[in-house]
């Protein structure tokens, strides 16, 4: 996937097509400004040696998406200010994934040596629902919790073109599995980004650019998370045992290497599908199992809908 400039905005692509561990990045030309510096390290250091960057905003906290943010660690650095304290303290960062012991002695060597991590304040936060003049461009800053709490994207008005970050149009789907994710915030963002109607949306991963309306993948996108919560509503027509759920692979389908990176993916996201279920109270969890509600289900349809209380 080559670059591409729409107006002012450049897409700069990450390498393996923008799959984890690396994003696409953006740089909006004139106003010198980098978001989510993973694309490609050595593309960045001749970004900033050739073309110059003035500052670096990220779209939310997470490793793929900072991971060259070193390279700019003696320029101003602009995020939400929910999204800021994990950038602060390698600690916070650990506890806002929630992993246990085994996880963290994975990933704290990792988040240094691989992703770079050095803390960082910002300079300044970026505020949902703001305006920011940069030049001849005008960016808007739309709040899109669920993802992380302080998840932005951005929307370049004058030329159609949205960022959505990592609401990213995948087929894998959503992720909301850390501590502070949400599966409705997720929900609300999504159907916030589709409304705004760009023309142009770039994301920060695998096919990163759709350059007309794309409606249907946004409906797709957000099917993901009906499609897992009926699985798991299905699954639990017989009690189980959060490990026999997780053994179903619901989310990734087939075991995976490294086992320790996909056995959390599984486990978050089965745990905030659980959580979920319980708090409208479809599933019950009793004896350590998990089981539906048949009283609950039993009613005429109890105002559940497939496409949302299922999830």
């Amino acid at each position: 996937m080559e670059e591409q400039s729409f107006g002012p905005v450049r897409f700069l692509t990450g390498e393996n097509g923008g799959r984890y561990p690396f994003c696409h990045s953006l740089y909006i030309e004139g106003a010198g400004v980098l978001i989510d510096p993973a694309s490609s390290r050595e593309r960045l250091i001749r970004l900033r040696a050739e073309e110059g960057v003035k500052m670096v905003w990220l779209s939310h906290w997470h490793e793929d998406h900072f991971m060259h943010l070193d390279l700019f660690d003696d320029l101003p650095l602009w995020v939400s200010p929910e999204d800021a304290p994990p950038l602060a303290d390698l600690q916070i960062l650990l506890d806002w994934y929630g992993f246990d012991a085994e996880e963290r002695q994975f990933w704290e060597p990792l988040l240094l040596e691989q992703f770079h991590f050095r803390p960082r304040r910002p300079a300044r936060h970026l505020v949902g629902g703001e305006t920011l003049r940069l030049g001849n461009v005008s960016v808007e800053v739309i709040a899109t919790p669920g993802h992380t709490p302080g998840h932005l994207a951005f929307f370049f008005r004058e030329h159609g073109v949205l960022f959505s970050g990592d609401y990213d149009l995948t087929r894998f789907g959503p992720w909301y599995g850390d501590l502070f994710s949400d599966i409705d915030a997720t929900r609300a963002s999504i159907a916030l980004l589709q409304e705004i109607g760009a023309q142009i949306v770039l994301t920060g991963h695998e096919n990163g650019v759709f350059e007309q309306p794309p409606a249907e993948l946004w409906r797709l996108y957000g099917a993901v998370i009906a499609e897992r919560g009926k699985r798991l509503l299905d699954l639990l027509e017989t009690p189980r045992t959060l490990k026999e759920i997780l053994e179903a692979r619901i989310i990734y389908k087939r075991p995976r290497e490294p086992k320790v990176f996909f056995a959390f993916g599984e486990r978050v996201l089965m745990k905030k599908h659980l959580e979920h279920l319980i708090r409208r109270d479809i599933v019950i969890l009793e004896d350590e199992r998990y089981r539906q509600n048949e009283v609950r289900l039993s009613a005429p349809r109890a105002g559940i809908s497939d496409t949302e209380d299922s999830g």
